[in-house]
């Protein structure tokens, strides 16, 4: 079961200073404006509280510095009275100072004036640090309530991304000794090393996604039609060969380009646009897996000919809730995930719910950095978990690798991790943001201290995104918009129609999802030359492709009004493919004799159910077998059944 976690509550002033000793009480008075020092702890416990009530209260307050009262403000102003320390770092860049340290250790502690609002929670626990309701009340009377955490956004992107990372320099000569830590040989020298702060200025790459995701949609789409997307029966997930197809008629190419593997221990960025889009559509049903291949269901035939963007809003919504893919699953760096490690994974939907209404509040048409998002996040409480138990989960070795360790499971680690797989290749592909980005490898080095990271270079794929920016489009498919204007997707190439049913390509390239229409609908002659053919062109209306699709792309390509050859070619050929309808299965039953086989089928009792094929054979629907069989004993006749 996963773990519970208890919210801390202290009722009165008396009970959390109840918890306290002594020792602990008298530090606590000192801090007071009064002479009186008692030494038994109910004359301590009495003393404090006569000094938090009324004016003196509001007297104690004004002491504290400013981050102290904005500690306070948050705490009492919070759905629970309990100071949320990652929140208030998140939002002001520092905590609160709380008392000193009275040994090196950090054990114990001699209290601020801020320890006479905060209290801890429990007598042993150095954790949570609450407000007791009745102090909470006089507080509110004057401790103004904070502003919300605001998103900082950008109009204009940096050119370059500036990197800044540490650098260790050691004097010549110092040889030290040579250390080795997984699959490297590091040379150690023998004396510290002056550190010095580097400046790396990174190539930053900008996408807009509206018009490629628009676009990228009918492609994948056609690709299914044609049955080029083979899909794995266990996960769903696209073939090597299919994703690598996916990816070379992508409109843009896919976020990175794949490059070779330089040594053996390299890391590969892998697809990411290519990989989500097979399982992005699978998750909104516009296709399903036949034998081993994806299919458009009806659906997806519709969204063929459907305003993209509402077929883009639609999988968005739909995979919010889909269980086909845990996006954690695609930081492969950590591992864990499955098995013992499985149970203790938190539902998807309720990960990408949250995030969802974070990026609501990004500014339409700004640039806002993923950092600062995050912040924002973690500040205005967007909170949800990857996991209920990060001991299981690990990196390199599930003992000495495992994230239960103090600062291995950070927000950063998980929840942020996360975060970058749903906005890069969710989000992005389906074109609802923008995305600003670099290399991925040393970008976030907050995984650098942890055990087994040394042959690494980034902890996910997706450590590159620096800045994302919510468009129109993806305003519409949050629902922060009623309505879409699509920008007209330009086009690539211009063609000729002749009335030989030959067309003609001009004035630049077919794009990959134009390639795919008129693979559909015609043959490949030439280059630059297609003809259409009627045998394809039926077999695609039979399929459920609607071929004025065709007439429309031709006609918004060439100048010149289509040929009558080709109207006549779009009408004859939606006439003849629909010409027959198939009904429904039947059985073909043979009779003994003619005389037999006349009889059924004119008998008023059993002509309703069969019609006569041939000399002794008769045509029965599969539904109407029970029926007949009825009707023959009445007769006096059978029907066996084997």
């Amino acid at each position: 079961m996963p773990r519970q976690t208890e919210i801390p509550t202290i009722p009165t002033v008396h009970e959390a200073l109840d918890l306290l000793t002594v020792d602990q009480l008298k530090p606590l008075v000192a801090l007071l404006p009064t002479q009186e020092r008692p030494t038994r702890k109910g004359d301590l416990v009495e003393l404090v509280e006569h000094h938090l009530s009324g004016e003196r209260l509001r007297a104690l307050w004004e002491q504290l510095d400013d981050t102290q009262k904005l500690a306070v403000a948050e705490t009492i102003y919070a759905d629970e009275s309990v100071f949320n320390p990652a929140r208030f770092r998140a939002r002001y860049g520092e905590l609160p100072v709380f008392g000193t340290k009275k040994d090196r250790w950090g054990d114990r502690e001699n209290p601020g004036l801020l320890r006479l609002f905060l209290y801890r929670a429990h007598r042993y626990n150095d954790g949570a640090s609450v407000v007791p309701e009745d102090l909470k009340q006089h507080l509110l009377r004057f401790v103004p309530k904070p502003s919300s955490p605001s998103l900082t956004s950008t109009d204009e992107l940096p050119e370059p991304f500036e990197l800044a990372e540490k650098a260790y320099e050691w004097q010549e000569g110092d040889e030290g000794i040579t250390l080795i830590m997984g699959k490297r040989a590091y040379q150690m020298p023998r004396q510290q090393p002056t550190v010095k702060t580097v400046t790396h200025q990174l190539p930053l790459v900008r996408r807009d996604t509206e018009r490629a995701a628009q676009q990228d949609l009918q492609t994948v789409l056609r690709l299914i039609d044609q049955g080029k997307i083979a899909v794995s029966e266990k996960t769903f997930h696209a073939s090597s060969a299919a994703v690598e197809e996916i990816a070379s008629l992508l409109r843009d190419g896919d976020f990175y380009e794949p490059l070779p593997k330089q040594k053996e221990w390299e890391q590969e960025i892998g697809p990411i646009k290519a990989f989500a889009w097979p399982l992005l559509v699978q998750a909104a049903k516009l296709a399903e897996l036949h034998g081993k291949k994806l299919a458009l269901t009806k659906a997806g035939r519709h969204a063929l000919g459907a305003p993209p963007a509402e077929t883009l809003r639609l999988i968005w919504q739909r995979w919010l809730k889909s269980k086909l893919l845990d996006e954690f699953h695609r930081i492969n760096a950590i591992k864990g995930q499955h098995g013992q490690g499985k149970r203790a994974m938190t539902a998807v939907e309720g990960r990408r719910t949250v995030i969802a209404e974070a990026l609501k509040q990004c500014p339409v048409g700004s640039w806002v950095m993923v950092d600062d998002f995050f912040r924002f996040m973690i500040a205005a409480g967007f909170s949800f978990e990857v996991t209920h138990e990060p001991w299981d989960l690990y990196i390199a070795d599930p003992q000495y690798g495992s994230l239960g360790y103090e600062g291995y499971h950070d927000w950063e680690i998980l929840q942020g991790r996360y975060a970058l797989c749903l906005l890069f290749e969710y989000a992005a592909t389906l074109g609802m943001i923008d995305v600003a980005y670099v290399n991925p490898a040393g970008v976030r080095r907050d995984f650098r201290a942890m055990w087994g990271t040394d042959d690494i270079e980034f902890l996910s794929r997706y450590d590159g995104l620096i800045y994302v920016r919510l468009n129109p489009l993806g305003a519409y498919g949050l629902g922060l918009a009623t309505e879409y204007e699509p920008s007209q997707i330009e086009a690539r190439a211009q063609l000729t129609v002749l009335p030989s049913l030959q067309i003609n390509v001009s004035g630049g390239a077919l794009s990959p999802d134009e390639t795919l229409l008129l693979e559909t609908y015609a043959e490949k002659e030439a280059d630059t030359v297609w003809r259409l053919d009627r045998e394809k062109a039926i077999a695609a209306v039979e399929s459920g492709n609607h071929i004025a699709e065709l007439r429309e792309f031709l006609q918004t390509r060439d100048e010149q009004p289509l040929p009558e050859t080709v109207e006549s070619f779009v009408i004859t050929t939606e006439r003849r493919a629909r010409a027959l309808h198939k009904k429904g299965p039947a059985l073909l039953v043979e009779c003994a004799d003619a005389e037999i086989a006349d009889l059924i089928a004119h008998h008023a009792h059993t002509k309703k159910f069969c019609q006569r094929a041939g000399e002794q054979h008769l045509v029965v629907w599969a539904e109407a077998e029970e029926p007949l069989r009825k009707a023959l004993h009445s007769l006096g006749y059978g029907m066996p059944r084997v």
